[in-house]
């Protein structure tokens, strides 16, 4: 396994760093990245970031705001959080093995005196509460898996920068965000900075001291390439928010695999236009599935017809046909 040393806290440079070693970075390697962001939400890349953000709290603070290429929900990046993303070609025991990359993160925070799990679908806990989110993605023969690490970061920014949804918190208030989630560092049998745990981190996960060894260096091809992809897509408006037309039909529901809000216009009862937003995982792009509903009756009969000729599963993960139609019409 290889790392690249990534001293960058813009969040724009990493998200292009990660999509370009997915995609383009031609290497038979593995790669473990460690890396930080200053002040950041990183929107989900199904979700509507206008409805998830608090725009004028994020634009008085200079808070980015910058979609990245995998599912899951917004999250809340500083520099008192650690993010790490493994890129691997072993796809067969891989895909949606959330618990798989999880464990070197889990091992290491017991080893120092945090008893930390697996919970939910793709998240890390301790006592109860959650110290870090993760998330996944595919290209070709190629996946990457990321995910947070709360180590001592402002949680209160959470609130002030997240437009929190009503049904992933029963109740109001900055008390149940801080009930939910907590930083690592309080749970340390001895205190650390995030940068000593970072280093304690990659080591364990190389299975080595020796970090010298295992360092891919970046070429000025290479980084020249990752600039370029930041310049064209994770500066633009139009990938961070991109436009969110108004909608006649709006149905959403939450289930295993997360939410789903489906919005539709329909005119003589048929679907003219189709948008999918949500913080479900997925193989395939939405927009397909999308695209393959305009033109549709919309009735059940018809729309089921679509989504079972369709690779309903590459869509969404752990969210079932019957769950769709639920979602739509009951």
């Amino acid at each position: 396994m290889k790392t690249i040393i990534n001293n960058s806290n813009d969040p724009h440079f990493n998200l292009a760093l990660e999509e370009y070693v997915l995609k383009q970075l031609d290497s038979d390697e593995d790669f473990i990245l460690l890396w930080q962001n200053e002040p950041s939400i990183i929107i989900g890349r199904n979700q509507n970031t206008i409805e998830e953000i608090n725009s004028e709290y994020v634009k008085e603070n200079s808070v980015n705001v910058v979609r990245r290429i995998s599912g899951g929900g917004a999250v809340y990046h500083d520099s008192g959080n650690l993010n790490f993303t493994f890129v691997t070609k072993n796809l067969k025991n891989n895909l949606n093995n959330f618990r798989k990359f999880t464990e070197p993160v889990i091992n290491l925070l017991n080893e120092l005196g945090a008893k930390a799990e697996f919970s939910g679908r793709n998240d890390i806990t301790v006592e109860g509460k959650k110290i870090s989110g993760n998330a996944q993605t595919y290209h070709k023969n190629k996946m990457f898996h990321h995910g947070t690490i709360l180590f001592n970061s402002e949680l209160e920014e959470i609130v002030n920068v997240l437009d929190v949804k009503l049904d992933k918190i029963k109740s109001k208030g900055i008390k149940s965000i801080r009930s939910r989630v907590s930083n690592i560092l309080p749970y340390l049998d001895e205190p650390i900075t995030v940068k000593e745990f970072q280093d304690k981190l990659l080591k364990y996960i190389l299975k080595t001291n020796d970090v010298e060894s295992h360092i891919y260096e970046l070429s000025a091809e290479d980084i020249e390439a990752i600039n370029q992809l930041m310049k064209e897509k994770y500066r633009t408006w139009e990938w961070n928010y991109g436009e969110s037309p108004q909608f006649d039909i709006t149905k959403s529901g939450r289930f295993e695999g997360g939410k789903i809000d489906i919005r539709l216009d329909v005119d003589e009862g048929e679907i003219q236009d189709c948008k999918i937003f949500g913080d479900f995982f997925g193989k395939k792009d939405v927009s397909e599935l999308e695209a393959a509903l305009k033109g549709i009756r919309f009735e059940e009969a018809s729309i089921r017809k679509i989504l079972e000729q369709e690779d309903f599963n590459d869509y969404f993960f752990k969210i079932s046909i019957d769950d769709f139609i639920q979602c739509l019409f009951y």
